[in-house]
């Protein structure tokens, strides 16, 4: 299947953008369409607050990674403040969407 992004009028691609491309050019109505992209990333953001990884085949890999508590500096007054340990998303892109995007700049 091959979505059509150049019609969007930014270069963001929102979850509304994702909700109209569906409508256009699948065919499921507006609702549908809107439904479908919320239930995608409700589960995609609650399988990583439980802890677990994310793998889109062709496109990449969304990770926790625990970030461990460290000193800090306050840039204004230079005040010493601690860091708390937090926990982070990474994101690392498949080779074949790392292919993509060299192939597309050239």
């Amino acid at each position: 299947m091959d979505i059509a992004v150049e019609s969007l009028e930014t270069s963001a691609l929102t979850k509304a953008k994702l909700a109209e491309l569906l409508y256009e050019q699948i065919g499921l109505n507006k609702r549908e369409s809107k439904d479908m992209v919320d239930a995608f990333f409700d589960h995609v953001a609650a399988s990583l607050v439980s802890g677990q990884d994310v793998k889109i085949t062709g496109f990449g890999n969304f990770q926790i990674r625990t970030k461990a508590p460290r000193p800090g500096r306050n840039p204004r007054t230079g005040e010493m403040v601690p860091i708390e340990a937090r926990r982070v998303v990474t994101f690392h892109p498949s080779q074949k969407l790392k292919a993509q995007i060299q192939d597309d700049d050239r």
